[in-house]
């Protein structure tokens, strides 16, 4: 591991509401090295997907300090953040997100496409068949399943070479075969490219693959341990 790509220093999240404020984020302070993967648990409530949206700059912090690949969140406008996400990050929602009216390549394509980028979609292409789905490339979303629509938004998600990639309990909404399967798909693609990955979830299994393991209550952190994996990893 080295430097680090993200780092979170006393972070927090209040939103309003007819009752007063909600205190989602309580103080989070986090540093995450290039290369590392890591795993956040925690309870429906804990402000875990929060925090991961945090990272993104999906959601402004009302206190404390996110820098991502070097550059401070707060800082940047919507716009920055925009471009920030399209060079740099990766985000995988649980829902999947995708363009209903557009093919598989297409899909994965369109962030290419939206920087100008040449080779656009011979790139989503190689990705596709990279995932499994060579042969579906012409398909639409509503033509695919679950498990497909998931391999497309992570195609999707690496087309750019991100150095960062999120992934908002990627294996949320499928069935256990089909979870395992995107799992491997996704720890598979973060070894080939030494991109960071942050991974919310509820799943123990899926966890104990990542270096580290992050567990969080009531808004705040309450462990952070490296796993077997990482141990590993630095003794061979």
């Amino acid at each position: 591991m080295s430097d680090p790509i993200i780092e979170l220093d006393n972070v927090q999240l209040t939103l309003t509401s007819k009752a007063g404020p909600v205190h989602i984020l309580r103080g989070v302070s986090l540093t995450v090295p290039r290369g590392q993967s890591a795993a956040i648990l925690g309870p429906s409530g804990s402000g875990k997907t929060s925090l991961l949206m945090v990272m993104a700059g999906l959601e402004q912090a009302t206190g404390g300090k996110v820098v991502a690949a070097g550059k401070s969140l707060a800082a940047m406008s919507e716009d920055e953040l925009a471009l920030l996400r399209g060079a740099d990050m990766g985000v995988i929602f649980q829902s999947f997100h995708l363009v209903p009216t557009m093919t598989a390549l297409e899909n994965v394509a369109l962030p290419m496409e939206l920087a100008g980028e040449a080779n656009a979609f011979d790139n989503a292409h190689q990705l596709l068949k990279e995932v499994g789905l060579a042969e579906r490339v012409d398909h639409f979303p509503a033509e695919l399943s679950g498990g497909e629509q998931q391999r497309v938004a992570i195609a999707r998600a690496l087309v750019r070479q991100p150095r960062i990639v999120l992934a908002d309990e990627p294996t949320g909404n499928l069935d256990g075969r089909t979870g395992r399967q995107i799992v491997e798909l996704l720890f598979g693609a973060h070894a080939r490219r030494n991109a960071t990955m942050i991974i919310v979830t509820h799943d123990e299994r899926l966890a104990a693959m990542a270096d580290r393991v992050i567990r969080m209550a009531d808004g705040n952190i309450v462990s952070d341990e490296l796993t077997n994996v990482a141990t590993r990893a630095v003794s061979s």
